[in-house]
């Protein structure tokens, strides 16, 4: 059984918009060291495939298959891309599957299959849809030390809140936390 797990990159106060038309742009930017990415790689895990919605999914096509020969990028690049999509007739970087019409039925059943983790990165609306089916098994989050205001948010406020367990905090040389959690469920009041 796969596990899926979900890596947002989040400010303080929960704002997960950055780069392209955003305000705020690149926030990110400041932040990123050597270091830090293979921090970052390394909470990746050694073998992973990447479910992803449309959107990040071509924000990550045009940018991963030029990004050069390092092992983040040959990694992504070699992942199986899952995406949710109503236009999969235009899935050009592979290797890519479309996850069809009924997005949670196909996840449950990529899940209960034999493989690599399940990579979200990004992805808002399927973190979402993730955490309120229950399909996610960690929330990992890299928080940046910026307080940002506005913007796009980890959750949808759609769903209901949510409970997690902590596993794990890893720091870099520039000040982000990554922070592993486990997903417990609907918050207990």
């Amino acid at each position: 059984m796969r596990k899926i797990r979900i890596f947002e990159h989040v400010s303080l106060d929960g704002v997960i918009e950055h780069d392209g038309d955003y305000t705020y742009g690149a926030w990110t930017t400041p932040y990123r060291s050597p270091a830090g990415a293979a921090t970052l790689f390394e909470a990746y895990g050694p073998n992973f495939d990447l479910l992803l919605a449309r959107r990040t999914y071509d924000i990550f096509s045009g940018f991963w298959p030029n990004a050069g020969d390092f092992p983040m990028a040959n990694a992504i690049n070699a992942a199986t891309k899952y995406i949710a999509t109503h236009r999969p007739e235009s899935l050009e970087w592979g290797p890519v599957k479309n996850l069809g019409e009924d997005v949670v039925e196909a996840i449950r059943d990529l899940k209960a299959t034999d493989g690599s983790d399940l990579i979200v990165v990004g992805s808002s609306t399927l973190t979402s849809l993730l955490l309120d089916q229950g399909l996610a098994d960690e929330v990992v989050l890299i928080t940046y030390p910026v307080l940002l205001g506005r913007g796009k948010r980890i959750l949808s406020d759609s769903i209901d809140a949510r409970e997690l367990a902590f596993v794990e905090s890893k720091t870099t040389p520039t000040g982000l936390l990554i922070n592993t959690y486990r997903h417990v469920g609907p918050l207990k009041s």
